[in-house]
């Protein structure tokens, strides 16, 4: 064992994107939380498929790159307006 444990919240979304949407709103926002990481999210159809929502590359100091799973330039820790 590992001795870390995940939380499945099951969430029905219409489509694909839509899911990847709202996993993009949780994880940012859920980030007040410190034991929350959610370079780790990912949806999936019916458990079997899973999509990365958010990039996977951690940054200096261990955290995540906020932006979505696939983005063009360089990893932040800010959204890109």
């Amino acid at each position: 064992m590992s001795g870390r444990y995940g939380i499945h919240l099951p969430v029905i979304a219409a489509d694909l994107p839509a899911a990847q949407r709202l996993a993009r709103v949780v994880g940012r926002w859920i980030t007040v939380l410190p034991m929350m990481d959610p370079g780790e999210m990912t949806v999936s159809e019916e458990e079997f498929l899973r999509h990365r929502v958010f990039c996977d590359l951690r940054m200096p100091g261990g955290r995540r790159c906020v932006l979505r799973d696939g983005h063009d330039g360089e990893c932040s820790r800010r959204l890109r307006r």
